[in-house]
């Protein structure tokens, strides 16, 4: 690999005290870092060109005496030859909360060890999803037309209470073993692989848990950001980037915890930061990934977020990474994106960003009356601030995620609001992603707790009286989108206009939107039309795209528009049409 230098953490009682060596051929012991604690050393280590696969043994000596020995092994490139594509606007990726998609080995929601045991009753609790639930409903995901999929956290989170959502990693190099294991997890991923779908995988560098096992014996007292007094993040985002925030705020933003449970990690400390790095390539190189969401992006040190993208870009040039920046507005979310010229000289690898502002955007705009500042006028306007991206079609577009309520909650369970909705981010510039059981209506309209809005998939338990996969038991109006979502996907699959191609769009009038996908070969006209009655478009207006265009057809229906005669769109719809 070109990332050839790496480092290793040696916990022990007294370890520091004894010097370590290398003796097999292949690995180069250059550098051994000592820190407060002698509990742990720190070993920099060149892998030779010649090395091999295999174990390597590390001596540890007081005086000429060995006291100590563990093996450290070096693996196989198994998945080299996929050139880790990642994921990119070919893609519509479906998000899934493990735990509570589908539980295909029950023999695992208790295990012995682990602090917090099943309880399904509790919205909270854990019920029992895993990583076989998801190995066994790949053909499903498959089928619906999706192409990728995006795992929140599996790794280990051995917390008392609320550990099902995997934000609290207690073991970064170990899957939580009721979700399954480490090989279970690389199963999957050669599985979704075979499928054509791509997997991305949620990381976490911000924080760990309480109860991560380095708690208990720190390396250092800036291993992470400690505080006289418990001090929680303001959450103001904007103080990294404001040129009059005080040093104080940056502080208590940055550095602060998210809640008591959540350790805040000191990535300015050099060796948690080369920890971070090497993590995350391990399990890219591990799994064969093709991508990385990355939680509570900003919440990192800035300088360390450049390192780490620079490291896996490098190492997998055709990667793809997302950030989480969960900002209104497109000037800070797009501070962070690759190739962006920032004034304070700032640069990063990153080619991702969730676009929250277009998702708090379009809800508004379908909820709202329309007038000259409300509606979908505010959809035309907020992508009319993609001048401020380096990379517009990269942005991630959602219409919810596992941390808000159900679009279809959203939007007041309007069944052509939704359809408006779903239309608008299949069809519109960047990288689509749907979270599991938006396909059924799923919503969650008593409650917006997070426990709530990622309730069980049904039919992914034993006895389920409803089955999303096979239909049993959803109502017609659940069928419906399902069969929606799933013909919109899989024309999408095929649409390389919508891929690659350019997007124009007219400002909108009288309660519609039209907007235009295209290339030198193809065109394809969208129609967002809130109206309560069918609604006749002004043709003249979008002159500059309809020059020379004489019918369309729409890619659902398959109704045919004879453009001489005028278009006539139906009442609170979404139309898509390729032109010829």
């Amino acid at each position: 690999m070109k990332y050839n230098r790496i480092q290793l953490m040696v916990h022990g009682d007294n370890i520091g005290q004894l010097e370590p060596s290398i003796q097999k051929k292949g690995l180069v012991l250059n550098e051994v870092t000592k820190v407060e604690n002698p509990n742990y050393l720190f070993l920099d280590i060149t892998i030779g060109d010649h090395a091999t696969a295999g174990f390597y043994e590390i001596l540890f000596r007081k005086g000429k005496k060995v006291v100590e020995r563990c093996n450290f092994e070096l693996k196989n490139r198994e998945c080299i030859a996929m050139d880790y594509k990642g994921f990119n606007s070919a893609d519509v990726i479906y998000l899934v909360t493990p735990d509570r998609f589908a539980n295909g080995n029950t023999q695992n929601d208790a295990v012995e060890g682990m602090l917090e045991q099943p309880d399904r009753s509790f919205h909270g609790g854990r019920h029992g999803g895993d990583l076989a639930g998801l190995s066994s409903h790949l053909d499903y995901i498959d089928d619906m037309g999706f192409t990728a999929l995006w795992i929140n956290p599996v790794l280990e989170n051995n917390m008392p209470e609320y550990s099902y959502h995997g934000y609290s990693t207690t073991d970064f190099y170990r899957v939580d073993p009721r979700y399954g294991s480490n090989e279970e997890y690389k199963a999957l991923v050669d599985a979704a692989r075979e499928r054509g779908l791509k997997v991305i995988m949620d990381m976490i560098a911000n924080h760990c848990g309480s109860e991560h096992w380095w708690m208990k014996d720190l390396p250092a007292d800036d291993w992470i950001n400690q505080w006289e007094e418990y001090t929680e993040t303001s959450h103001r985002k904007t103080t990294l980037v404001d040129p009059y925030a005080s040093q104080r705020d940056k502080d208590v933003y940055l550095k602060g915890w998210f809640v008591k449970t959540m350790p805040d990690l000191n990535q300015g400390n050099p060796l948690m930061a080369r920890y971070l790095i090497q993590n995350s390539i391990w399990w890219v190189e591990y799994l064969g990934l093709s991508g990385i969401r990355m939680d509570t992006y900003s919440y990192s040190n800035k300088a360390f977020l450049s390192d780490w993208t620079k490291a896996i870009m490098n190492e997998y040039p055709r990667f793809n990474i997302v950030g989480e920046e969960w900002f209104a507005q497109p000037t800070l979310v797009s501070y962070w994106q690759k190739d962006k010229v920032n004034s304070d000289g700032y640069t990063s690898d990153l080619k991702s960003l969730c676009d929250f502002p277009m998702v708090f955007t379009v809800v508004e705009a379908l909820n709202s009356e329309e007038s000259f500042a409300k509606g979908l006028i505010q959809i035309y306007e907020v992508l009319a601030h993609d001048y401020l991206y380096a990379h517009p079609e990269y942005l991630l577009t959602f219409p919810d995620n596992h941390d808000m309520s159900r679009i279809f909650t959203q939007l007041n369970e309007d069944y052509d609001l939704y359809k408006m909705a779903l239309t608008f981010y299949t069809t519109t510039r960047g990288i689509p992603m749907m979270y599991y059981g938006t396909e059924i209506l799923m919503s969650n309209p008593d409650s917006d707790k997070h426990g709530i809005i990622r309730s069980d998939f049904p039919g992914g338990w034993p006895g389920d009286q409803i089955n999303a996969f096979d239909g049993q038991g959803l109502s017609s109006e659940q069928v419906e989108a399902q069969e929606f979502v799933k013909s919109l996907l899989k024309w999408r699959k095929g649409a390389q206009v919508i891929h690659k191609g350019k997007l124009m769009h007219f400002e909108p009038k009288n309660g519609v939107y039209v907007y235009f996908r295209y290339n030198d070969s193809e065109k394809v006209m969208v129609v967002l039309n809130k109206n309560e009655v069918s609604t006749s478009l002004s043709l003249p207006q979008y002159a500059e795209m309809l020059k020379g265009v004489e019918t369309g057809v729409d890619v659902l229906s398959g109704n045919s528009f004879d453009f001489a005669q005028g278009v006539q769109v139906p009442a609170r719809s979404a139309t898509i049409l390729e032109l010829n």
